[in-house]
């Protein structure tokens, strides 16, 4: 049977792409083979990337003047990749720090020998807030400036599109991309691992604007030089092949689905729904400022901690999985991404209040 599995990544993908990768699983287009068996260099498989990258494209209005880039290293690669292809030694950059994911940004940036300007911190919060529109300004000679829209573990997200001025924008959109439209015009590079809304973990994707491409610092190792993989097509090595076939078969259901208007008022259907129930309870309360709360993973806190196993426990049994906070924040966090139905949530909030009732 299958569960309503919250978790924040890997994550739940939606059943209609799964199903149609099982029923060609062993014979990917009459080849008698897997697609996970085929040369990437083939016929088949180069036009099966190509479609893939085709489908982002139109999805997410990807203007001609960026690449798109199918990577492996995860999101977490590309916090060395980034300042590897966009500084030289010495460089200053700027970044927004909102939580955990931030921090691991920055403290990667650190490591290259850049000058880094954390121009907002929201530690003072405990990473439960995102900084006021306009309360930052950025260095005009800064490389790029770098924020994390969605912070996956806080369940803190931007509401509003950090102005870098005339600064590259840089953004980890591992937790929220594909889940409503966005403007690709206003970002220097968009980096995303998959294993949230666009497939199994292991591809991460890369748009990155032209003018930024093809000063990699000396050494650069070439899978990770953008001007290199975006030459050989994302094939100087052998790609994440799996990964890049599976987020083909996710990007037509978004397509079919009605595209990612329609996965922003679905989205916003369910996030709508769990806060409200929070905030209508007596027992379960969300740490986040209600300007700063994440679509995409909902934290909340029980009036009786000690219950924390008790509750994930009875949640797994009754089929609504992976619902554990963090280990670093605790209490309980959902993760409802593209595949996750208004269904789902609607069965969480019946167990949450059964819960309630039996334990508040």
């Amino acid at each position: 049977m299958r569960v309503y599995n919250f978790s924040a990544g890997p994550a739940m993908l939606p059943l209609a792409a799964l199903e149609a990768a099982r029923s060609e699983l062993t014979d990917w287009q009459g080849s008698g083979m897997s697609v996970m068996e085929v040369s990437h260099r083939g016929k088949a498989f180069v036009a099966c990337a190509d479609e893939t990258e085709s489908l982002l494209r139109d999805l997410m209005g990807i203007g001609d003047n960026y690449k798109v880039l199918f990577l492996q290293g995860g999101a977490s690669g590309q916090f060395d990749a980034i300042p590897l292809n966009l500084t030289a030694p010495g460089d200053s950059v700027a970044f927004l720090n909102t939580g955990q994911w931030s921090a691991k940004a920055i403290k990667a940036a650190r490591t290259q020998g850049l000058a880094v300007d954390v121009v907002a911190d929201e530690a003072a919060s405990n990473y439960t807030t995102t900084p006021a529109e306009g309360s930052f300004t950025v260095d005009p000679g800064a490389s790029y400036l770098h924020y994390t829209p969605n912070e996956t573990i806080g369940g803190v997200e931007f509401g509003y599109v950090p102005d870098a001025g005339g600064v590259p924008l840089v953004a980890d959109f591992s937790s929220t991309i594909l889940s409503r439209p966005i403007d690709v015009s206003r970002y220097g590079l968009i980096y995303a691992g998959a294993q949230k809304n666009m497939g199994p973990s292991g591809l991460c994707v890369v748009i990155v604007r032209d003018d930024l491409l093809g000063h990699p610092r000396p050494g650069t190792p070439a899978v990770w030089d953008y001007a290199a993989m975006a030459a050989a097509d994302s094939m100087l090595n052998t790609p994440p092949t799996f990964g890049i076939y599976l987020l083909g078969k996710i990007l037509a259901w978004v397509r079919d689905e009605g595209g990612l208007p329609a996965m922003a008022e679905r989205n916003r259907a369910k996030a709508d729904a769990l806060y409200g129930f929070i905030d209508g309870s007596g027992y379960y309360s969300n740490p986040v400022a209600p300007d700063s709360r994440s679509w995409m993973n909902v934290p909340f806190l029980q009036a009786r901690p000690e219950l924390d196993k008790t509750f994930v426990a009875e949640a797994d049994a009754a089929g609504l999985t992976t619902l554990a906070g963090h280990r670093s924040v605790g209490g309980m966090r959902a993760s409802i991404y593209n595949a996750m139905p208004i269904e789902g949530v609607q069965a969480l909030i019946d167990f949450m209040a059964d819960f309630e009732r039996r334990n508040g």
